[in-house]
């Protein structure tokens, strides 16, 4: 039953899965200088790292996706658990930093079907609070990115990188596996449901399902790339300012502590006013953050932007998921948020390429600001426009319903 205690009771399993999966998208940043050193690599080569887990993290998004709205949930995150758990094996048992490259491609395509797939599949056991129930099961990744990194951390200190990937590994196979047997016994019947009877589509934009998701997917790039500019190089610019990188660093977790809240709060607000309005707000506060940046730059303003920042941006990326749900046919639902969800990992990752390059151009990050804040009007513009669009269709169907009644 939708909504149903149960229901709720899934809901905390997927958090815990979640933020167990999401051990992926932090630990290589951890373990990234010491693998450096190890290797004797350049920081550029060591970084691509993190590039390989973000586009396996993309690419296995759209396949789990597709994987869950055929075989169901459990099917595909059995097999992200079975893909993280031998990628973290195998990166600890790397030879060379290629090898160690290479690999966290792996942990990022298992950490995949932890994010995506999961906030679909949490969007069809609700219907009232289905929004609450996606940011929620969104900030599993957040919550993974406030415990893991110092768990990995000290590991390191105590044992070394390599028995800590090894023992990540081996942890999260088990630990993984037994909530998703958890998950299984509370989903029963449902784990392979058939969207037959589903309820149509809440929002009616006349688009067809490809022409939305290639909107969806360009506006999901532009956010991130505007997104991408305060969170890879707010430690970089600290330093530069002379504070020092532990402030930047400081910052980056308060900005990742009040995306949580953010999330939830976006969920809230999603059940209220739909996922388009919601994301639009989002979008123009996130805007707003990224201009004060440019203007302030002493380290309590910092502080502050930077917390503004964590709670403005921590509901956008659900919103997609939300929007999906809410304007295209359930039976697509996982395929096409993995879609735009791989769309904004590309952003974030050029997003944090390009303001590298515009800092070495003109020696400055205000340029890079000023980039992030013309991506994140490309944003607010597709959002908007669809936002019209979805009441112009809204009052011409009224205007019809009005016109048989009056026959009638």
């Amino acid at each position: 039953m939708p909504d149903s205690p149960r229901a709720w009771i899934r809901l905390a399993v997927a958090v815990v899965i979640g933020s167990l999966g999401s051990v992926g998208m932090w630990s290589v940043v951890v373990a990234l200088p010491v693998v450096q050193g190890e290797f004797g690599a350049t920081r550029g080569t060591a970084s691509l790292a993190y590039t390989m887990v973000m586009l396996g993290f993309g690419f296995g998004g759209v396949v789990t996706g597709k994987i869950t709205d055929r075989y169901g949930i459990v099917a595909a995150i059995g097999l992200g658990i079975g893909i993280l758990g031998l990628g973290f094996i195998g990166a600890g048992m790397s030879s060379s930093i290629w090898q160690f490259i290479l690999v966290n491609f792996a942990i990022g395509l298992g950490s995949s079907a932890t994010f995506g797939p999961l906030m679909a599949e949490a969007s069809h056991w609700f219907e009232r609070y289905r929004g609450l129930a996606v940011a929620i099961a969104a900030s599993g990744n957040y919550i993974g990115g406030a415990i893991w990194p110092p768990v990995v951390n000290l590991a390191i200190q105590s044992v070394g990188w390599r028995s800590t990937h090894i023992a990540v590994g081996i942890f999260t196979m088990l630990a993984m596996s037994v909530a998703l047997v958890v998950l299984r016994m509370l989903m029963g019947a449902a784990e392979r449901r058939s969207h037959v009877n589903a309820p149509p589509p809440r929002v009616d934009l006349r688009l067809s399902t490809n022409t939305l998701t290639a909107i969806l997917s360009l506006a999901s790039i532009a956010c991130c790339v505007a997104m991408s500019m305060p969170q890879v190089h707010i430690v970089a610019y600290c330093g530069d300012l002379g504070y020092g990188v532990a402030r930047g660093a400081e910052m980056l977790s308060l900005m990742l502590g009040f995306g949580i809240v953010s999330r939830i709060g976006s969920g809230f607000l999603a059940d209220r006013i739909g996922g388009i309005r919601t994301l639009l707000i989002g979008s123009i506060a996130q805007g707003t953050a990224l201009l004060l940046y440019v203007f302030f730059d002493s380290l309590a303003s910092l502080y502050l932007i930077s917390a503004l920042f964590g709670l403005f941006q921590g509901g956008i990326v659900p919103s997609y998921a939300i929007i999906v749900r809410e304007a295209m046919p359930a039976a697509e639902a996982a395929t096409r948020v993995g879609i735009v969800i791989f769309a904004s990992v590309l952003g974030m990752s050029f997003g944090g390429w390009v303001s590298g390059v515009i800092f070495d151009a003109t020696g400055s990050y205000a340029a890079a600001f000023i980039n992030g804040l013309a991506w994140n009007a490309l944003n607010i513009t597709l959002m908007a426009a669809l936002l019209l669009r979805a009441r112009a269709n809204s009052e011409k169907a009224d205007t019809r319903f009005a016109a048989r009644m009056r026959a009638s």
